[in-house]
């Protein structure tokens, strides 16, 4: 009787050991077949790191804002690349993605509304794209945004309101954007906690007719 015992705890130990493999069998990683595709795309799917699955995307690599693959800029046997907007639908299946880089890509606003539903997103690049302020309307959603990079994009002061909902946001670039210093400013009033980096800003030349009157007022009083 003892002995059916232990073969029966036994059994069971090797059941729920088995099942637990199956289970954690999904956190190995992306599915092969959505890497492979990404990877045609010109993309690569990385881990941020070995103890950690989130997952970072970087296609900034692999394509240039011509939607060509870097490799198909100098081979004209390959097949030109799909643009990049309706392809990003595939990331929606990719739960544990934390990084995304499309800095540099064909990428536009249609596009961002395939990535509005990636909620686990921490960082985005969108640098020297042809993002705008329509595009920024698809990010309002994503709450967990810590970095965003908005670089030589065509962006103004009224794309910002978007972003006021972004709590968790602590870096923000804006580099030769079209945003001003006092629209900079109004985002820091919602966001206090986001450095906001606008660059370096060139002075502002003064007016030639305040120059004159300055002139005019430092001469010597000759009566």
């Amino acid at each position: 009787m003892r002995s059916a015992t232990i073969a029966i705890l036994l059994l069971l130990g090797v059941t729920a050991n088995g099942a637990a493999q199956q289970e954690g069998g999904s956190d190995d990683g992306p599915d092969p077949a959505l890497v492979e595709k990404i990877q045609e795309l010109g993309g690569r799917v990385m881990r941020v790191a070995a103890d950690d699955p989130g997952l970072e995307i970087a296609f900034h690599l692999g394509r240039n804002q011509d939607g060509l693959r870097q490799v198909d800029a100098t081979d004209t046997e390959r097949p030109e690349s799909p643009a990049l907007d309706g392809e990003l639908a595939i990331l929606k299946d990719l739960g544990q993605l934390v990084s995304l880089h499309l800095g540099g890509t064909d990428v536009t606003d249609e596009g961002l509304v395939h990535v509005a539903g990636l909620t686990a997103l921490k960082r985005l690049h969108l640098e020297k794209t042809k993002v705008s302020d329509a595009g920024l309307a698809h990010l309002a959603g994503l709450e967990g945004l810590a970095y965003l990079n908005l670089y030589l994009t065509g962006v103004t002061d009224a794309g910002l309101v978007h972003l006021e909902g972004l709590k968790n946001l602590k870096s923000l670039y804006l580099w030769q954007t079209k945003v001003s210093p006092e629209g900079a400013e109004k985002l820091r009033q919602a966001l206090p906690g986001c450095n906001i980096d606008l660059g370096w800003q060139a002075p502002e030349e003064p007016d030639e007719s305040d120059e004159t009157d300055e002139a005019e007022e430092s001469q010597p009083d000759e009566n």
